[in-house]
């Protein structure tokens, strides 16, 4: 089974429903924010035969989770609008599927928030017109207004451009009771932020299996005293 491929986003990630019955793939973008993209003659027609808020042109198929059969059949677009969804994984309690998302660039220091969120079936989560609701890219959103109030809020926002690229949920017995069922998220940290951030691990708070928005460092030190880094985290295991 082919997957969409090309340039840019080009790592996947893979990750199978607690019942076994379904297996997601995570496809990146392209670009940053779609700037090859240029805006489509026929929208309605396109919105009759496609998923909500899929892209087009070189970005068709990407910035989406798909899910197939776990023969490799059936493959179909699961959600949409996730930018850079880099890591994969379900929740024990729940069983929804999760990801970890680096949010686009050039829109400063502190926008957008990267997050970690569930993937909810036929979703849509802002790439590239909007991000975080119904906050508007500058120069694409007025492209699709029938998107701005169809935008999915994704559940803990992260430092912008701290870069997370892994995702494990935590079901073993060593630590101490409250890291149970938690996430936690590899951030690589940034490249492009004048004071960098990342290059860390971090915990996600989770209560009965549900996420409470927060989260705290686990394993830090990748970065000296005089501000260079050593070490860039790029997944976590358990």
């Amino acid at each position: 089974m082919a997957l969409p491929d090309g340039s840019g986003h080009w790592t996947r990630d893979l990750a199978v429903s607690a019942d076994g019955k379904t297996i997601f793939a995570s496809v990146g973008s392209a670009s940053n924010d779609a700037e090859e993209m240029k805006p489509l003659a026929g929208l309605e027609a396109f919105r009759k035969t496609h998923a909500l808020g899929a892209a087009w042109g070189p970005e068709a198929g990407r910035a989406d989770v798909l899910a197939f059969n776990p023969d490799g059949g059936a493959m179909r677009v699961f959600a949409t609008g996730l930018r850079n969804c880099s890591g994969l994984g379900v929740e024990p309690q729940t069983a929804a599927l999760w990801c970890v998302v680096n949010e686009r660039d050039h829109l400063g220091d502190d926008l957008p928030p990267d997050f970690a969120t569930t993937v909810g079936g036929g979703k849509f989560y802002g790439w590239p017109w909007y991000y975080i609701g119904d906050h508007e890219q500058p120069g694409r959103a007025k492209e699709r207004p029938d998107l701005k109030s169809q935008v999915t809020v994704p559940d803990v926002l992260l430092q912008p451009h701290s870069a997370p690229l892994g995702i494990a949920f935590y079901t073993a017995s060593h630590f101490p009771q409250k890291y149970r069922d938690s996430a936690f998220v590899a951030m690589h940290g940034s490249w492009n932020r004048a004071k960098g951030t990342g290059y860390k691990v971090v915990r996600l708070v989770f209560d009965n299996g549900r996420p409470t928005g927060e989260y705290e460092d686990f394993l830090t030190g990748f970065v000296t005293e005089d501000g260079g880094v050593w070490g860039r985290p790029s997944g976590v295991t358990v």
